[in-house]
């Protein structure tokens, strides 16, 4: 090489020798008070370069602090920030995580005043890319919170957020990394009577929706940490989140239902113990939605916080009544699987039932207005419910509801009046249930509806109603419901054929009981007189209704005043039914021959030979020739005995004999007319 080649190259190692020394110190100017060696470990793809790097890192931190070289360690902690922690190099990023908790390692308590500077990078890399930074995050964190303790509280909500995303984390280094982190966390809030309760519920209240099963653990746990601490009171809030919970509650992982029914039973637990600060009302429509739930468990759950809610708050359930019953009142007919379900959901509808006081009938329309204050009964929305779930398949459910209308006129009769159109259809629908125990108190329903004093007065008819020497209250006021209820009744059996054929007498029978036979007898026969158009309907019910009351045990009493026309009560009742029995020829002597007007009876069938004598005729008198037999006409039999004194009563029963033709029946009368004495040796009437 020439002498001038071999300058020309000295000359350029110069060149690069005084670049590289020039970039050595702006590095040394640029990271100070980091070393060169201490960067270039930080940066370095080795952890235990890193880690050296670290305990470096701590050496100087303490130097500084014993310096109280303030300035120094807040421009260490921005330069591990700002060129590690953020840095586009995953190594760079991981070393900035160990450098700070390094940092605050070195500082001990005093990290507490550096805490913004020393959490926000750390939890910015809970969310990064690579997993390796994510869990070096979480290890930095816990060193920083072991030191910190509970200083670090104010930056809980962050610190929540991040763990509630990496307890869903797909790498478990990251998780496990997360669990340790989340351990000391709950410990730090557990030992603090700093913690900021209500400034975390809005946090929970978003993350408690959550679908990731990881998530939802994590956040049951949360719960039962915060539970357990008895400075804090959970249950103020517990409107905010129990939906929440319910919804996890719904998860299919074993062991978060388990967590779920611990800490729903606790929060229950402590309700029953001290629950004056427990807003019930505002829980009430996320307790009916998790209580109409296809998971039994759930819904036996959310109906048992029903009931204890019915319990302790009393009146303040009230307004929610319809919407609980709505709920509840299907459960009660739960067969044998879901017993227990059946069994606390009939605890829920007694309790409510119990909470209806006379009260409640305040007639004031305003009041009724604002029914959403607390203890007012919401009756419009409950006669509602109740008129939906009287047509429930169930039979308990029916029982229940009729119970509930029971309840309901007992206690607030003026309220339930006016909404008893709404409920009375559903009432009258009622008569022709399957089920006789339905039916028997359906009737007891609309007999109290009938009687009662908040309904307006029936137009009196002129018919005397009260038999009795001492009346029943039902007896001595019958309101407009009544004639509509007699009226409705008639519609029913007239469109049921079946029905009247087989639950006719039944229905009459218990309604003689409950209203008295002659308000029954009279006010049926009074609406049947005004019947024009459908003659034959009304042969038929009159024919059923002569049948009950020649044999039924409830209508004695009429009988017995039928039996003696010898007072006015007695021979208006003869003439208002009568006037009715006249739509059945047949009807109308049997009713003669009960009260005893026999000539008039012989007029009666000697005007039967101008009818239509057909099959249904012929059935009819073949009955009543039954009955002369049946104990219920032993006084009319003995009667025969005293020929001079009954003529019209033996023509009466020949005149019978004589519209038969020979049969088992006319065998039967012509022989019990064989044994009156003397009967052809009659003196002329």
């Amino acid at each position: 090489s020439s002498p001038k080649t071999k300058n020309k190259k000295n000359n350029n190692n110069e060149t690069t020798l005084t670049k590289q020394l020039t970039k050595n110190k702006m590095s040394e100017k640029d990271f100070s008070p980091l070393t060169i060696q201490v960067v270039r470990g930080l940066n370095d793809k080795l952890y235990e370069k890193r880690k050296t790097a670290a305990l470096e890192i701590e050496k100087m931190v303490k130097e500084f602090q014993i310096n109280n070289d303030v300035k120094q360690i807040r421009k260490l902690i921005n330069i591990l920030t700002d060129e590690f922690a953020v840095s586009h190099n995953p190594h760079s990023r991981k070393g900035g995580l160990i450098g700070l908790a390094a940092t605050a390692i070195a500082l001990g308590k005093d990290a507490s005043f550096y805490l913004q500077c020393l959490v926000s990078p750390v939890l910015s890399c809970f969310s990064d890319q690579d997993s390796r930074v994510r869990y070096y995050g979480c290890e930095a964190l816990y060193n920083i919170a072991k030191v910190a303790r509970g200083s670090i509280l104010p930056f809980f909500n962050e610190i929540f957020d991040g763990l509630s995303k990496l307890a869903a984390d797909p790498d478990p280094n990251v998780k496990n990394g997360a669990e340790l982190l989340d351990r000391l966390i709950k410990d730090v809030v557990t030992e603090s009577s700093n913690f900021d309760l209500v400034s975390f519920i809005p946090m929970l209240r978003e993350r408690i929706y959550t679908t990731n099963p990881h998530a939802k653990q994590f956040l049951v746990s949360w719960l039962s940490a915060l539970d357990a601490v008895p400075e804090l009171d959970l249950l103020v809030h517990l409107p905010e989140f129990l939906d929440g919970l319910f919804n996890i509650f719904r998860d299919k992982s074993g062991e978060i239902r388990k967590m779920c029914e611990f800490i729903l039973g606790e929060f229950l637990k402590d309700i029953k113990k001290n629950h004056s600060n427990v807003n019930f009302a505002a829980m009430v429509n996320n307790l009916v939605h998790h209580s109409q739930s296809e998971d039994e468990v759930i819904q036996y759950t959310a109906i048992t916080w029903l009931k204890e809610f019915v319990a302790l708050s009393g009146r303040t359930m009230l307004p929610f009544c319809a919407l609980i019953l709505s709920s509840i009142l299907p459960c009660v007919s739960f067969d044998a699987n879901k017993q227990h379900i059946k069994e606390v959901a009939k605890h829920v509808n007694q309790g409510l039932m119990r909470l209806i006081t006379t009260e409640d009938d305040i007639d004031v329309t305003e009041t009724e207005q604002s029914s959403k204050r607390v203890g007012q009964l919401d009756l419009g929305r409950l006669v509602d419910v109740l008129t939906r779930q009287i047509s429930h398949k169930q039979i308990n459910t029916r029982i229940a509801v009729l119970r509930w209308v029971l309840q309901l006129h007992m206690k607030t009769p003026n309220r339930l009046f006016r909404h008893i159109e709404q409920l009375f259809p559903a009432l009258i629908k009622t008569l022709s249930d399957p089920s006789d125990e339905v039916v028997l108190l359906d009737l007891e329903v609309l007999a109290d509806i009938s009687a009662s004093s908040a309904g307006s007065p029936r137009k009196p008819t002129g018919v005397a109603y009260e038999i009795s020497d001492k009346p029943t209250p039902q007896q001595n006021f019958l309101n407009t419901y009544f004639t509509k209820f007699m009226t409705n009744l008639l519609r029913i059996f007239n469109s049921d054929r079946q029905l009247l054929e087989n639950r006719g007498p039944f229905i009459i029978r218990h309604l003689c009981l409950l209203l008295n036979a002659q308000n029954i007898y009279c006010a049926l026969s009074e609406i049947l007189q005004q019947e024009k158009e459908d003659l034959q309907f009304a042969s038929l019910i009159v024919n059923h209704l002569n049948m009950i009351l020649l044999t039924s045990s409830e209508l004695f009493q009429l009988r017995q005043m039928l039996k003696d026309l010898d007072n006015e009560d007695s021979c208006i009742l003869f003439t208002c039914l009568y006037r009715c029995w006249c739509h059945n020829p047949v009807a109308t002597v049997s009713l003669c021959f009960l009260a005893q007007t026999y000539e008039h009876a012989c007029d009666l069938l000697l005007k039967f030979g101008s009818l239509e004598v057909n099959a249904d005729f012929l059935s009819q008198i073949d009955k009543l020739i039954q009955m002369i037999e049946s104990p219920i006409f032993t006084f009319l039999r003995l009667q025969l005995l005293e020929t001079d004194k009954n003529y019209y009563l033996l023509k009466a029963l020949y005149g019978l004999l004589m519209l038969l033709p020979q049969s088992s029946a006319f065998t039967l009368l012509r022989n019990r007319l064989d044994c009156v004495p003397n009967v052809h040796q009659l003196p002329p009437a």
